[in-house]
């Protein structure tokens, strides 16, 4: 981690099995996406997967682990985004697909000893359909959280913003969501969706350090590396201390075309913001 920051520093990579790199995450295929993430300072990696299960975590180990990094979290993006597979989907076919590969995450997920985190793959609502695609994804999502439970993870869901899902906009509303599941589960809080639907990033920090996992970072508005001054980041890091946050950081934001550049320009941000915590 940076010399003066108490919680792992991770990068967003893709998954082997992604169809092409994630645009929110390092651009090089894994092996090199970890190489150069552990030259930079970084700690580990959020690895973004399609249709990998508990059979490929021993090689996704190695290979990160060769780097000197960590696997600290198995997120589900492309689920939805590269394959369109959603839990709301009014195909009960594209459904069953959505939630197999989300079951396959979750194992892969507990095999890793890390938890697991569902976005957008939850979908959007029809109208006329919205009571009934609710029904669905939660129980689908009671399922998910049951799966990763038995299998020694656990399920953090991210509230998104609207313009990517129909489901949990607000921390608050992805809270009472965990805690209807009856199972373990925690929450991943991203500063571009909160600023998107207009939730105050260090109140949100805050009010949910508690059963915060990790908080996702980009830059306000374009969304892209973090840059050295940002006022938001003492003030982010300093309420995750006072809340007692224990668990990781994650960057996930475009790469301005040189995903080399765009982390160190992160991680420059982050240490010199670090400063306010010592």
């Amino acid at each position: 981690m940076t010399a003066q920051l108490p919680w792992p520093l991770a990068y967003t990579v893709s998954g082997p099995d992604c169809t092409s790199p994630m645009p929110l995450g390092h651009t090089s295929p894994l092996p090199e996406a970890v190489r150069d993430l552990a030259e930079l300072g970084y700690d580990g990696v959020e690895v973004q997967v399609r249709d990998t299960g508990a059979r490929d975590a021993d090689t996704m180990a190695r290979t990160v682990e060769a780097a000197g990094l960590r696997i600290l979290g198995i997120g589900t993006g492309p689920v939805g985004a590269q394959d369109r597979l959603t839990l709301t989907d009014p195909s009960p076919d594209v459904r069953r697909h959505a939630l197999d590969r989300l079951l396959g995450a979750a194992r892969l997920a507990g095999a890793l000893g890390v938890p697991v985190t569902l976005g957008q793959t939850r979908g959007t609502f029809l109208p006329g359909l919205e009571d009934l695609q609710r029904r669905w994804a939660e129980e689908a999502v009671a399922r998910l959280a049951g799966e990763a439970a038995e299998h020694g993870s656990r399920l953090l869901l991210e509230p998104q913003s609207r313009a990517t899902t129909s489901l949990w906009h607000t921390p608050a509303e992805a809270r009472a969501a965990a805690d209807a599941l009856g199972r373990p589960a925690g929450l991943v809080l991203d500063t571009h969706h909160l600023e998107a639907e207009g939730v105050e990033t260090v109140r949100a920090v805050t009010d949910h350090a508690d059963v915060l996992e990790c908080l996702q970072l980009a830059a306000t508005a374009t969304r892209g590396p973090l840059t050295t001054g940002d006022p938001r980041l003492p003030a982010l890091l300093t309420a995750l201390r006072a809340g007692g946050f224990t668990g990781r950081l994650t960057l996930e934001h475009t790469q301005d075309g040189d995903s080399t550049r765009a982390a160190a320009r992160s991680w420059t941000a982050l240490d010199e913001a670090a400063s306010a915590l010592t």
